[in-house]
């Protein structure tokens, strides 16, 4: 099963007698906080939850599946993330 952000937000709602509308504000809001840290380079570090950083991965030689030919891959940024001690806790 896959949790989506409607599910969450019916859950937190159902669990804080807060409206739907309210709680998927607050959810979408945060999100956005989330993702202008990530662009900006911070890392963010939930306690207990885990810690979400940017990493630069350097530029390499791929291969096009279909020719079998190599073609230059460029660097990117993507999102990493290692959970927190009491996620790897309970998740085992």
């Amino acid at each position: 099963m896959t949790l989506t952000k409607k599910d969450l937000v019916l859950a937190v709602s159902r669990d804080t007698n807060i409206t739907q509308v309210d709680v998927k504000r607050v959810v979408q809001r945060t999100l956005d906080h989330l993702i202008e840290y990530l662009k900006a380079g911070q890392t963010i570090e939930l306690r207990n939850f885990g810690v979400f950083k940017i990493r630069q991965r350097a530029p390499r030689r791929g291969r096009n599946p279909k020719t079998g030919q190599e073609v230059p891959v460029p660097s990117k940024r993507v999102v990493v993330f290692k959970p927190g001690l009491l996620m790897r806790l309970h998740i085992k």
